[in-house]
């Protein structure tokens, strides 16, 4: 794989472990909203998520 690819996993991991790390609290209950959340809406907010980082990434292109 490329570098940008790596760096980009490398990115993504850093911000995935901010929550966590810096409030674990608030994490935890975001994680226990989630399982409240029926499959359509859990599969609509993924969708959201790839439609956004793939307008970000054309942006940066």
């Amino acid at each position: 794989m490329s570098n940008s690819l790596w760096a980009a996993l490398a990115l993504v991991l850093v911000i995935e472990g901010l929550l966590p790390f810096l409030n674990p609290a608030a994490w935890r209950r975001v994680f226990e909203q989630a399982l409240s959340l029926s499959d359509g809406q859990l599969r609509f907010m993924g969708l959201t998520c790839i439609l956004t980082g793939m307008v970000f990434f054309w942006a940066l292109q």
